[in-house]
C-alpha cells in the first residue's frame, strides 16, 4: 500500500510502541527484476515491517538521466505493494532518502551490496537516533539497465 509520510511515520511509532522492529530500504525500482524481489525478500527478514522509499519520478530522472524512469512513480509503488515482502511504499521527491529517514526513524535502514556503509550519507542520521544500517548482499548480473540494454539491443 503506497501512503504518505505522515501515515508511514504513524505505523513506525505505532510497531515500535509493540516491539516491532521496522525496516526501510529505498530506491528507483524502475523495471522490477528478480535482484530486486531478492533483495527486498532479504530486508523483510531484518524486521517486523517493511517501508520502501520510491523516489519519485523527477528524482528518478535527476539520477538515472532523462530516459527514466520506464514506469512512473505510482506504478511502481503500486508493483512493489503488490509484493508479499513490502508492507507499505512511501514516494519521495529528494534524490537521497535522509529527510525520509530522519522524519520516520525505522528500526533499521537497508542497502543493497552495491554500498557501503561508511559511504552512505543516511548512515550518520540512522545511528544518531539509535537505528542500525544493514547492507545486504548484492545479486549480480541483475539491474534495470542492464534489461533496458538488452531490450535496445535486439
Amino acid at each position: 500500500m503506497n501512503i504518505g509520510r505522515d501515515l508511514a511515520k504513524y505505523i513506525v511509532n505505532l510497531a515500535k510502541e509493540q516491539g516491532k522492529k521496522v525496516v526501510f530500504t529505498n530506491g528507483c525500482f524502475d523495471i522490477l527484476h528478480v535482484g530486486h524481489i531478492s533483495y527486498l525478500e532479504n530486508a523483510k527478514r531484518q524486521g517486523d515491517i517493511l517501508i520502501v522509499g520510491v523516489n519519485s519520478d523527477e528524482s528518478t530522472r535527476r539520477l538515472k538521466g532523462p530516459t527514466r524512469p520506464i514506469n512512473n512513480q505510482n506504478d511502481r509503488a503500486c508493483m512493489l505493494s503488490a509484493l508479499k515482502s513490502v508492507d507499505y511504499t512511501v514516494i519521495f521527491e529528494e534524490d537521497t532518502p535522509e529527510d525520509l529517514i530522519a522524519y520516520l526513524k525505522p528500526s533499521i535502514h537497508v542497502k543493497g551490496g552495491d554500498y557501503k556503509k561508511d559511504d552512505l550519507p543516511e548512515t550518520k542520521i540512522v545511528e544518531a537516533y539509535g537505528g542500525k544500517v544493514v547492507i545486504l548482499n548484492f545479486v549480480e548480473g541483475k539491474s534495470t539497465t542492464n534489461i533496458i540494454n538488452k531490450i535496445n539491443n535486439n
